[in-house]
């Protein structure tokens, strides 16, 4: 090959190659154009049941967006962390795009300007109508949306059915306040010297939240709204030291006084799991202290009714509903990314997987009794029951001052409990406090 020809091969050659490079440059341009996009969360743990979640909706999210790198950085930190994580982030207008906010907290948050307000995204979405009320509303302070509840607990009471048995108390007995009492002395005389009480009573921290039911059931509640307001011209006042607060207080008396001891610790139903006590009110979270591998054959063994006990066969029995919210903080950079997010981890596609392996039960209509609700039902102990309180069931007010309301209760609880005060003045004296806390 002469000199000329070696020149001519080489030069086309290069020219081959540089065609070549640019057509894969224009033929794979998505990857190389591909804009990163970190999206942040804090959330509470269990950290198993977020790994379930994202794994899922962050492929969804990645699909619809073919042209972002999505990648997620998330803390996932104790309970009693997370609250003080998420406020201390928010004073340091830490850009966060994803939280998870205990029902009671939305207020606090959304008062301090924590929080984004989802009201217009929501309706443009226009899935309200597939949530149960109380839960769409528990996502709501002053009538703006600043979270949709993702999840529940339901409390119903669960009894184990040989201790039942073997002390002759047929447990349909124990749906009413009477039958309670009496059903708790037979255990006592049939359980002595066995290490094992009959009822649970709960005296920890969160003994308020044993004691709503009892409340609502009669007609009363924690609070009302009220016009007079020395700043804010109609606010929240305390009702719960009414007639029916001092006969629902009066119910616990009645447990105290027939034997029944106050729990100051608690263990969210391994106590009951541990079999130390016969009978315990406790929330459906209770079934995951049992082996998962033990739940297609629990119901042989653990009976449950879903309600609190009523004061008589003419009172309909309600329950507490908990739970946790999903909020995107007002500092978020990726507002519009991070609600679809949210949405896609309350899409029923996407939750019912993780709730069927955790247990929690759902708020929306379509899990709880649409075409998700075959598969939950068959995979988790009385479902259909639970189910079935969470339509009369309440949440607790979601207002910045409820805690120091609920210290209030629990304390009016505790006189009553050790006899200090007899339950009306227990509770008028929360209440005092509690208006002023309030503002009044």
């Amino acid at each position: 090959m002469n000199i000329n020809k070696r020149v001519t091969f080489t030069a086309l050659f290069l020219i081959i190659s540089l065609v070549f490079t640019m057509t894969s440059s224009f033929a794979f341009p998505v990857s190389a154009q591909k804009k990163q996009v970190t999206l942040t969360a804090i959330l509470a743990e269990p950290k198993d049941r977020w790994d379930l979640l994202f794994n899922t909706a962050l492929q969804k999210l990645k699909q619809k967006h073919p042209d972002l790198d999505i990648k997620l950085d998330s803390r996932v930190l104790p309970y009693d962390a997370t609250k003080t994580q998420i406020l201390t982030a928010m004073a340091g207008k830490s850009p966060i795009d994803l939280i998870s906010v205990d029902q009671i907290w939305l207020g606090q948050f959304a008062q301090g300007g924590f929080l984004t307000d989802l009201s217009d995204r929501a309706k443009a979405w226009g899935r309200q109508g597939d949530w149960y009320p109380t839960n769409w509303e528990g996502g709501k302070y002053n009538g703006k949306i600043y979270g949709i509840w993702a999840w529940t607990d339901i409390r119903s009471m669960w009894y184990w059915k040989d201790l039942l048995n073997k002390a002759g108390v047929n447990p349909e007995t124990l749906q009413t306040w009477d039958g309670y009492i009496a059903g708790s002395k037979a255990l006592s005389n049939s359980l002595k010297g066995q290490g094992i009480q009959s009822m649970h009573l709960v005296g920890a921290s969160h003994s308020p939240d044993m004691w709503y039911p009892y409340l609502w059931m009669l007609g009363g509640d924690i609070l009302k709204q009220k016009s007079g307001h020395p700043t804010k011209g109609t606010y929240w006042y305390p009702t719960f030291n009414s007639t029916q607060g001092v006969k629902a207080l009066g119910f616990l008396k009645q447990q105290v006084d027939a034997g029944i001891k106050p729990q100051v610790n608690h263990f969210w139903g391994q106590e009951f799991a541990d079999r130390k006590f016969a009978v315990m009110l406790e929330g459906s979270y209770l079934l995951s202290t049992f082996p998962r591998e033990q739940w297609p054959t629990i119901t042989q063994k653990v009976g449950m009714l879903p309600v609190f006990p009523v004061p008589d066969k003419n009172t309909k029995s309600t329950s507490m509903m908990g739970g946790w919210i999903l909020s995107i903080p007002q500092t978020s950079q990726n507002k519009d990314l991070a609600w679809e997010l949210l949405t896609t981890m309350v899409d029923p596609s996407v939750l019912t997987p993780m709730l069927l392996k955790t247990g929690y039960l759902p708020t929306q209509k379509p899990i709880g009794e649409g075409p998700y609700a075959a598969k939950m039902n068959a995979s988790i102990p009385y479902y259909k029951e639970m189910i079935s309180m969470i339509p009369t069931a309440h949440s607790r007010p979601n207002i910045p001052e409820y805690p120091q309301i609920a210290d209030n209760i629990k304390q009016a609880i505790d006189e009553v409990y050790y006899g200090m005060k007899d339950p009306k003045q227990a509770l008028n004296d929360a209440a005092a406090k509690s208006a002023k806390a309030l503002g009044w």
